[in-house]
């Protein structure tokens, strides 16, 4: 049977023992602050096509069956994240879908986010697979394909008018991507950099004011992300946002990722926003695949109220820190049989993010969550 890994993470071992949080971080105890807002309050809705392809509801706070995109932007969510996978055995998140897509998202007055994986399947610390079509490529073509793919996208956006607001040059690449070509060895990040370069160029070349994000989970440690964005920078490496991945579990205290966004902010001079993060709202198993998260964070409850609390203390701790913007991962996605995680077994690969859903296992949308300012 297979095992549900594509959350999976390069750092261990840093399940939170106990997390002490000083009052202002509470969740729905703090006003926002003055000095800085967020503007990029987004959410990533990849598994949602297939979900209501399938035919699934998602229910508003009164019970009223509504589009998801609806609820959330009635929610406070004014971007919406989607990940492309370049030629995924499922046919979801490919181009043809994020395109589909990108339309519904516009029409609400939304803004996108588009997600390069640059592989087939999920790309994260743990795996950066290159795409089957790339398998045999070395640095000099990998740069080739990069760009080519990277404007083609966009450029396919852009005609339709839909031009990505920001887009990702990679997702979670602590280490590097396009592995192992593009992976970062012995401190060497020389060919990562060249191909984090084409990635930037050929989005500019498609639209100039479309900003690039470069994204890792290194909320955990400002060691790790000095190491790696001092690395990028000293090959030249242009970006316009940092993104970092930021779950409580996995990545350590509020307090920490506080410190790692201010650190980023000042040092690079660039935007920061967390381009992840999630929190359980039980610790029950809605299908026959084991659950992603299993245990939430000491103070929060595996409750609506608790899934609530933590994300506005997440919220509010991001933006004192300066940066603008929080995602939440996957909110819609809860137990639709055939939506699995697997896309080269969809239909028979489960959910592990079902209690990690801003949905229940009937599609009602937890009301206590916002996204604010």
């Amino acid at each position: 049977m297979l095992t549900y890994t594509p959350r999976r993470r390069a750092v261990t071992g840093l399940l939170l023992a106990g997390l002490v949080l000083p009052a202002a971080m509470l969740g729905g105890t703090t006003t926002a602050s003055a000095a800085n807002s967020l503007s990029m309050r987004g959410a990533d809705m990849s598994t949602t096509q297939r979900a209501l392809d399938l035919g699934a509801k998602y229910y508003d706070a009164s019970g009223t069956a509504r589009d998801p995109l609806d609820i959330l932007k009635d929610s406070g969510a004014d971007y919406v994240r989607l990940r492309v996978w370049n030629n995924p055995a499922s046919g979801y998140n490919n181009k043809a879908k994020v395109l589909q897509y990108a339309r519904s998202v516009k029409a609400r007055g939304m803004k996108l986010l588009v997600d390069f994986h640059y592989s087939d399947s999920w790309a994260d610390p743990g795996q950066q697979n290159k795409p089957a079509a790339w398998a045999s490529h070395g640095i000099g073509q990998l740069q080739t394909d990069v760009y080519d793919y990277t404007y083609d996208v966009c450029s396919s956006l852009k005609a339709q008018g839909t031009a990505p607001d920001s887009v990702q040059i990679g997702n979670e690449i602590n280490t590097g991507m396009l592995w192992n070509d593009g992976k970062v060895v012995n401190n060497d990040f020389t060919d990562l950099s060249l191909l984090l370069k084409a990635g930037y160029n050929a989005t500019k070349a498609c639209s100039s004011a479309t900003q690039v994000v470069i994204h890792t989970a290194d909320a955990d440690s400002d060691a790790h992300a000095r190491w790696f964005y001092d690395g990028i920078r000293a090959k030249g490496v242009a970006w316009d946002i940092t993104g970092l991945s930021y779950y409580c579990m996995w990545h350590g205290s509020l307090s920490t990722m506080g410190g790692v966004v201010s650190d980023m902010k000042s040092r690079y001079g660039k935007d920061v926003v967390i381009a992840e993060t999630a929190y359980p709202f039980t610790a029950a198993n809605a299908d026959a695949t084991g659950n992603s998260v299993t245990s939430g964070c000491s103070g929060y409850p595996l409750t609506w109220q608790g899934q609530a609390a933590e994300f506005d203390a997440v919220q509010n701790t991001a933006r004192s820190a300066g940066a603008i913007g929080v995602f939440y991962w996957e909110p819609t996605w809860y137990a639709v049989p055939g939506n699995g995680w697997d896309p080269a077994d969809i239909n028979g690969s489960g959910d592990g993010w079902d209690n990690m859903a801003l949905f229940d296992w009937t599609g009602h949308i937890n009301p206590g969550v916002r996204w604010t300012p």
